[in-house]
């Protein structure tokens, strides 16, 4: 049987999209151009058609509602809490990514009036369960910081170790140990001196290092323990 490309009205997704940019961590979100929630602020959703994996919807969604596109979406968590949405019984699918933020040049898609980077810190009052959505997800990358490697997708190909300490400070909220810091990263094989410095800066030049994708790639598979 042919599947049709209606919506199915029960099943959404929703995708939090984590970015990062000048020393500053934050989230992807837009505001609704119409329906029950026009005027409120939401992470990019939508409903899935009948015809699409959840993978196809999630990146339709994202693309048509902001222009974010060609980016590694990985599925989080279902959350279906009776009342989560106002009208009717309705279950999310929630996707989420790490980017850096230069990379994309955002468009508000037809549904939304505009798509904006909002600080983790300062994030507004959203539609339905979204911020509750949000510090799940956010409270993940947390814990998945001390025990997975972060930052390939974040930070440009070549960065210096303080790009990387700024990355892990905004992510855990908190200020680290900088000699400690450095001195873990650098024992645990992950960073390859690319024998370069920083480029027209009114500081004293640091040197760039970039990830070895190889090791990068093992501690994703194995985990470890970066107790900071």
């Amino acid at each position: 049987m042919k599947l049709s490309d209606e919506i199915i009205d029960a099943l959404s997704i929703d995708c939090v999209v984590f970015g990062f940019k000048d020393s500053s961590l934050s989230v992807l979100l837009v505001k609704h151009g119409e329906g029950i929630t026009k005027g409120q602020w939401a992470l990019p959703g939508g409903w899935i058609k009948y015809n699409e994996s959840l993978d196809k919807a999630a990146y339709r969604i994202l693309t048509s509602q902001t222009a974010v596109q060609n980016i590694y979406l990985e599925q989080f968590h279902v959350f279906g809490e009776v009342n989560r949405f106002p009208v009717k019984r309705v279950i999310t699918v929630c996707y989420y990514a790490l980017v850096n933020i230069e990379k994309f040049e955002l468009h508000a898609g037809p549904t939304v009036s505009d798509v904006v980077w909002f600080n983790v810190n300062k994030v507004p009052k959203m539609s339905f369960d979204h911020n509750t959505i949000f510090t799940k997800c956010f409270s993940h990358l947390q814990h998945k910081v001390q025990h997975e490697p972060i930052g390939f997708n974040l930070l440009p190909k070549k960065f210096t170790l303080l790009q990387l300490q700024e990355l892990y400070e905004a992510i855990l909220e908190k200020k680290l140990d900088k000699p400690n810091f450095r001195r873990k990263m650098i024992k645990m094989n992950l960073l390859v001196s690319s024998s370069e410095k920083q480029k027209d800066v009114s500081h004293r030049a640091a040197k760039l290092f970039r990830f070895d994708k190889k090791v990068y790639d093992r501690l994703i598979e194995k985990g470890f323990s970066f107790e900071i």
